[in-house]
């Protein structure tokens, strides 16, 4: 699906934000009363923090 393990996210502040902007559109999501897209950005999101904290292992240029 997506390169996620591509040396261009081997910065941290990058990976933070992605995965602060996905979650967080998530609640706002689910606080204005839009639970479906609030479903979308939460796994997005939880997907990324997963791949990007967890199993991140950049590939060498």
């Amino acid at each position: 699906m997506f390169n996620l393990d591509d040396p261009f996210y081997r910065p941290l502040w990058l990976r933070l934000v992605i995965c602060a902007v996905c979650l967080g559109w998530g609640i706002v999501e689910a606080m204005t009363g839009s639970p479906g897209f609030a479903l979308i950005f939460l796994a997005v999101g939880g997907y990324a923090t997963y791949r990007f904290f967890i199993t991140f292992d950049p590939t060498e240029d």
